[in-house]
């Protein structure tokens, strides 16, 4: 079996980027997202550099089984994750109560329930080749988040299922990397219905930056990485600030960027 990284939404954003970071450092790849013609682009874009072309597989992960149809693709190609890098994931803006239900729930199912699948699916694989997870959770998950409710929430259990997995598997060989980015300009906020803005703000951190810095923390083992001093700051902050004053601070935010 041919050992392979994983990488979950690759078609833009993060997940492009971290897929031309495991594509330098040596790493045969398998890119899943819904978007085809995204991933074949991008697989293009890697085989022009002389390395292997990435396996493509343009699977929609808020789908039920969305796990399994990528395992039975490997395992009929002979190969098999060394390294599981759950990017994939979107969030709205707006009310809770005023959003529609079924997005909401598309967004757990995305955002947790496929993560968690893809987490535990391969893990005596991740042990064979001492590989890793490298799960993309955000500085949100750190944060209560009225105005983004579901979505806040479904990072903060990245976050905890990351960490607790890095714990039980580290002493199997195997490496798990919780990447928690702040702000960053992809299209995740045109999905998330959020208005365009053209001004920067001190937390924002490219998304290559934010890619390399990933890698980096996964290949070293670390548990946790938090792109940007500012991010790592609000990260921080979050921990003595109280609850009722964070929330009051987020919600306002949230409806400007409506």
């Amino acid at each position: 079996m041919t050992p392979v990284t994983v990488i979950t939404g690759a078609s833009a954003g993060i997940g492009s980027e971290l897929t031309r970071v495991f594509a330098r450092n040596g790493h045969t790849l398998v890119l899943v997202a819904r978007r085809a013609e995204r991933l074949n682009a991008l697989a293009q874009e890697i085989a022009a550099t002389g390395r292997p072309a990435p396996t493509v597989l343009p699977i929609d992960l808020s789908q039920p089984g969305a796990a399994a149809r990528i395992g039975a693709a490997l395992a009929a190609q002979n190969l098999e994750p060394d390294y599981v890098v759950n990017n994939a994931g979107f969030g709205l803006v707006g009310r809770a109560a005023e959003l529609d239900l079924a997005e909401q729930l598309e967004i757990i199912d995305v955002n947790a329930r496929t993560l968690t699948d893809l987490s535990l699916a391969f893990v005596e694989s991740l042990v064979r080749h001492r590989g890793g997870i490298l799960n993309v959770a955000s500085v949100a998950g750190f944060l209560p988040g009225p105005g983004s409710a579901v979505y806040y929430a479904s990072k903060a259990y990245v976050l905890s299922f990351s960490e607790a997995l890095h714990q039980e598997l580290a002493p199997r060989g195997v490496r798990v990397t919780c990447l928690c980015p702040g702000p960053v300009e992809t299209e995740f906020a045109t999905r998330a219905g959020i208005a365009s803005t053209s001004k920067p703000t001190p937390l924002d951190v490219p998304a290559a930056r934010v890619a390399e810095e990933g890698y980096r923390g996964l290949m070293r083992g670390k548990r946790l990485v938090i792109p940007g001093a500012g991010n790592k700051i609000m990260a921080f902050l979050t921990r003595i600030v109280p609850r009722r004053i964070l929330l009051s601070v987020l919600d306002e935010r949230q409806k400007r960027r409506r």
